[in-house]
């Protein structure tokens, strides 16, 4: 991702969010922001027994809680944001 960026000319912040973890409402805002159910911002949500009937509260729970189950990158460019998976979401996004 930051090759991608930097080769477009394009700055950015990178955070680590095992380092900063998210919070249960920076997640929520992001979803919002990408117009997605937070479970669709998920990597292994079965295992964890999420689904698409599960909650959202519940969702961002776990996704507090195992990071691991968030789903990255995320890009977030003002009031929007994407799951950039694939990577070209990314750039849809910053053009």
């Amino acid at each position: 991702m930051a090759t991608l960026f930097r080769e477009n000319g394009i700055d950015f912040d990178k955070v680590n969010y095992f380092n900063e973890p998210f919070t249960a409402e920076r997640l929520k805002k992001l979803a919002n922001k990408a117009g997605v159910r937070p479970i669709e911002m998920t990597r292994g949500a079965a295992s964890a027994g999420l689904t698409k009937d599960t909650p959202d509260a519940e969702v961002i729970a776990a996704m507090v809680a195992d990071p691991n189950l968030i789903q990255r990158p995320i890009v977030e460019v003002g009031d929007r944001a994407v799951v950039a998976r694939p990577i070209d979401k990314a750039l849809a996004l910053i053009k």
